[in-house]
């Protein structure tokens, strides 16, 4: 009963938290003339977004530190190496994102950071991440829970943690096109690890992990309050690079690397419809979806954007649901 109080509890202050911040950083946001830029492909269909501030991402990353760091304080949270990673990644990648938002901003148009350019980023935080991990006297191992099989990668566990995490930030980013998709999506998502943390008590510092996973769940669900349609503020690469790989760290720390998959199927529905409409159109110069991310082709099919994001949010709490049946339960 305690953790159930401590959960509450830390995703009621995030949220508020966040609903004060977003109530202070959206005017300064449109004062500054943080707009996003919208793709040449996007202009007509989302014509009434066009000026929308971004970097909303701050919105529930500052709470989110910030709330960390008081718990600290109070000795409600304690710091630990595991926390360390955690933070390191979500910070890192904000940074990332961030550089790619004000780049945007600045030239007044959807052009950031190259892809090179953040991809090389992007790995660098992930070789912290893969120097860090190892030095907390983690063995490279990857675990088949169902099977109770623990597989050593040696050097190629490396890699796989590379790809774990440039991959689900990545993941994130091309989902966040829809008001509220994303950000309600990564509510799941964090939730979900939240409780898988709370299982791992074989795992350093997991209880303090598991509270800043529902101080997050908070924070987003207050950017939400603003980012839902008609989206007020966008997270912007700020955020949604910074969720992506904190979902790929959550992953890679408690072991559940393969669940993932499952906890983040939208994401990977998302992601692989980019590269097959991709990779066919270089084949045949032919297109297989009207348009990609996927989200785009149900607009394309008239569906109305609310009908998707709730679609897609029903499909991801499902999957959700499963993988914690799978990851606490079985």
């Amino acid at each position: 009963m305690l953790i159930l109080v401590k959960s509450i509890m830390a995703m009621m202050i995030g949220f508020i938290m966040a609903v004060i911040l977003g109530l202070i950083i959206i005017p300064i946001l449109k004062k500054i003339h943080a707009n996003q830029s919208l793709s040449v492909y996007l202009q007509r269909a989302h014509k009434d977004k066009q000026g929308t501030p971004t970097m909303g991402g701050f919105i529930f990353i500052i709470p989110t530190v910030a709330i960390t760091i008081i718990f600290i304080l109070l000795s409600k949270i304690m710091v630990s190496y595991t926390l360390g990673i955690i933070l390191f990644t979500f910070l890192g990648y904000a940074i990332i994102g961030f550089i790619d938002d004000f780049l945007i901003i600045k030239k007044h148009d959807n052009k950031g950071l190259t892809k090179g350019q953040k991809f090389m980023l992007q790995v660098v935080v992930a070789i912290g991440f893969f120097y860090l991990f190892m030095k907390g006297d983690n063995e490279p191992l990857l675990w088949i829970h169902s099977l109770n099989i623990k597989m050593n990668l040696g050097w190629l566990y490396g890699i796989f943690i590379l790809f774990v995490l440039v991959a689900s930030s990545n993941a994130v980013n091309l989902t966040d096109g829809l008001d509220g998709l994303a950000g309600g999506l990564c509510v799941i998502a964090f939730l979900t690890f939240g409780i898988i943390s709370w299982n791992t008590d074989w795992l350093l510092g997991y209880e303090d992990i598991a509270m800043v996973c529902f101080i997050l769940v908070g924070t987003l669900l207050g950017f939400l309050i603003f980012n839902t349609s008609k989206a007020k503020v966008f997270m912007g690469d700020t955020g949604s690079l910074a969720l992506g790989a904190t979902l790929g760290a959550y992953a890679i720390i408690t072991r559940h690397e393969l669940l993932l998959v499952l906890i983040g199927i939208v994401f990977v529905i998302e992601t692989v419809s980019c590269i097959i409409q991709i990779t066919v159109y270089k084949l045949t110069k032919k297109r297989i979806f009207p348009m990609t991310p996927i989200h785009h082709t149900f607009e394309k099919m008239g569906m109305q954007e609310t009908d998707i994001v709730k679609m897609f949010w029903t499909f991801g709490l499902i999957a959700a649901m499963l993988a914690l049946v799978y990851g606490v339960w079985l």
